[in-house]
Order: C-alpha cells, then structure tokens, then sequence
C-alpha cells in the first residue's frame, strides 16, 4: 500500500505530460534540401511518431530555397515552419536576420560540443564530409589533400566551385582555415591545372567515368557508386576533412511552434539519428553506428569551421576563389 501510494501520484503526473506529447496537432511546412526520397522518409517517420501532424514538404536545392523563403519575407507571409537545409553558413545568416526561433529546451546532452547552435537557434542532423575521389585505374593513390598539387595529379583534378557549391564554399573556407598557406593552397591546385566548376554530380560522373582521375567530392556519392559496382575509391585525408551538416531550425514566424519544436526534437532523438544512418549518411549523434562502406568514426577527423567567421567572410571568400580560377 505505501507503495501504491508513491507510484499512483506519480503516474497521475506523467499522464498530462505524455498526453501533452501525444496530441500535438495542426499542421507544419517543411522546406528541406533533402532528396525527395530522403525528405519523404523523414516526414513519413515522423508521421508515424506524431500521427496528429500534417506534415507537407517543399523540396529544392538551398540556394533556391533561400530565395523562395526571401519572396516570403519581402511579401510578408512566409509558408514555412522548420528548415531542413544544407549547411550552418545558411542558417548563420538567417540568425543573424532574426528569422530563426531558438528551441532553449532542445535535449543536446548527447552531443559534443559545437555541434548545433550555442544558442539552440539550429541544430545538426548528419555529417557530410567532403574528401577526394579517385577512379581505380589512377596510379597515384592520394592520402592527403596536398597530395592534389603534385605532378601525379597535374590536369587530372575536377572538383566543384564554391561560386555554385554551398558544400565547396564551406569546404574552401574549411581548407584555408586549416591548412598553412591558406589561399595559396587553391593557387597550387590552380597551377597544377585544376578543373572547378558544376556540383558534385558532375564531380562524380567525370570520376567515375575515368574523364578526371581525381576529385574533390561529398563522401556519400562516391560511397554508394563503389557500392553499386562503379569504378572508384573514396578518402578521407590524414589532414581531416570538411562537413556541411544539415541543419534543422525552427522559423520565428511558424504558426505551430509546437508542432516545430517536436519535429526538431524528433531529428536529435536517437531514433530521429538512425534514421539519418538508413538513409546512408553520418549521423550527427555519436553513439549512431556510421553506413557501410565508410570507416569507425575514429579514423574520420573533421576539420575545424567557424560558420559565424564563413558567414563573414563570404564575400572575400568567393571573390578570392574568382580571382584564383578567373572565374
């Protein structure tokens, strides 16, 4: 009986908090980069979690994202309610706009720090690290990323342009924050007869065609080629690597924060992170095993990148980059 007595308050208490979580309705927009696929599963798991909320998604690249959700603003009615896009450098700028709706209760203590927002404005959901390809008849075996400007490599090297790449502009930022010499590593690149332009599709076409035997790319699309049988090899430098992570944010003028906050929290939930894993991605929660194909986590080293100096310097970034390639 004393017991009883313990455990029947209690469980009264929880009943309002688990029906709370339970019945979170209405509906909440997406505006996602994902692939369709990718984006579908997502909102079709969520869906599973949260059977009250309809859920409906607009897919496109971020650039084109950005520039729907800039019509919205200037018209004053922006449709969405959670962003799901490419990389923090984006949603550094909308914070900085005062566009983003923090999410102070987010449950991040799973995560090392530095992986979201400090200020819990958005929050990592995988990592996309980007490395070198190279085709299986190349001769030259490259480990490191200053291996791309040795003779070896000379007219063999596509990789795509930060002018066009949100991914290639963190990374460039990424490698001259990291490496010595800064710029004048990509004017090495550029000396040894480089190729820049395009996205990373057209990277792993060329590559994997034997077009160019090298290329700087997402670690994903040369990993699934392999996979499927194509003819080449991903690395991950000894250097380390750059990543762009998905980001998820809550918009300020979502009209189901509710709904918003829960969707967050789906995407950091363990389970939320397998799913990432599924699809065939790094997770951003370290406890989420990595795809096949890819190496343990200790083998990955991801470089150190400071979105808010990226966000800064992206102007100088782009217009040095021009200079370098004459674009």
């Amino acid at each position: 009986m004393p017991m009883k007595r313990i455990l029947l308050p209690l469980l009264a208490a929880l009943v309002p908090a688990f029906a709370q979580a339970q019945g979170i309705s209405g509906n909440l927009v997406l505006y996602t980069s994902q692939p369709n696929t990718d984006a579908q599963q997502t909102v079709d798991a969520f869906k599973a979690k949260h059977p009250g909320v309809n859920v409906t998604f607009v897919r496109d690249g971020t650039p084109k994202i950005l520039a729907k959700l800039s019509a919205e603003f200037e018209a004053g009615q922006p449709q969405a309610d959670v962003l799901l896009i490419a990389d923090s450098v984006t949603m550094e700028g909308l914070k900085k706009e005062g566009r983003l709706l923090a999410h102070e209760k987010a449950d991040v203590s799973a995560y090392p720090p530095g992986t979201h927002d400090a200020q819990k404005f958005w929050f990592a959901t995988k990592l996309i690290t980007t490395g070198i390809a190279y085709n299986t008849k190349a001769g030259f075996k490259p480990a490191s990323w200053l291996d791309l400007t040795k003779p070896e490599v000379k007219g063999q090297l596509v990789m795509p342009s930060p002018l066009t790449s949100g991914a290639a502009l963190i990374h460039a930022a990424t490698l001259t924050g990291n490496l010595e010499g800064g710029w004048k590593y990509y004017e090495a690149l550029k000396d040894n007869d480089a190729v820049a332009g395009g996205g990373n599709g057209d990277v792993l076409k060329q590559v994997a065609g034997g077009q160019k035997l090298y290329g700087v790319i997402v670690d994903y699309m040369p990993i699934r080629e392999k996979a499927k049988g194509a003819p080449i090899e991903f690395v991950f430098p000894k250097e380390g690597v750059s990543a762009v992570s998905e980001p998820v944010a809550i918009l300020k003028t979502t009209k189901n924060p509710d709904a918003a906050r829960v969707f967050v929290d789906f995407l950091l939930s363990k389970e939320g992170q397998e799913l990432a894993l599924k699809q065939g991605y790094i997770a951003a929660h370290p406890a989420v095993a990595l795809p096949a194909g890819y190496p343990s986590r200790e083998q990955i080293k991801v470089m150190g990148f400071d979105a808010a100096k990226a966000l800064a310097d992206e102007a100088r970034n782009k217009a040095t980059f021009a200079d370098i390639f004459g674009q």
